[in-house]
């Protein structure tokens, strides 16, 4: 039975979404991944500390940091049209 022209497909994955063995495979690696994470902190705290250029020690340091408490939050800035304020409707009634 075929659906009519123009109705969305309904059903499957949704669009972007792991299917079953390749998601089990990123589990996998992810696990694994987590079994040396000792030794590469100790690789990324070495590199920091004895690396030969000052751009070495600086990307190390960055990513134990970025390990340890996340990398920092990205500001953005809105305005609106001509550089006015941003109105957001969410179609909820305000009482005024």
């Amino acid at each position: 039975m075929s659906r009519p022209k123009g109705t969305p497909k309904s059903g499957g994955r949704k669009k972007g979404s792991l299917n079953k063995a390749t998601a089990e495979a990123k589990r996998s690696l992810e696990e694994l991944a987590r079994t040396h994470t000792a030794t590469a902190m100790q690789a990324l705290a070495h590199v920091a500390d004895h690396g030969e250029s000052e751009a070495a020690r600086v990307s190390a340091a960055t990513a134990i940091l970025d390990r340890g408490y996340g990398k920092p939050k990205q500001a953005l800035e809105h305005s609106g049209e001509g550089g006015g304020p941003v109105f957001i409707v969410t179609g909820v009634p305000r009482d005024e």
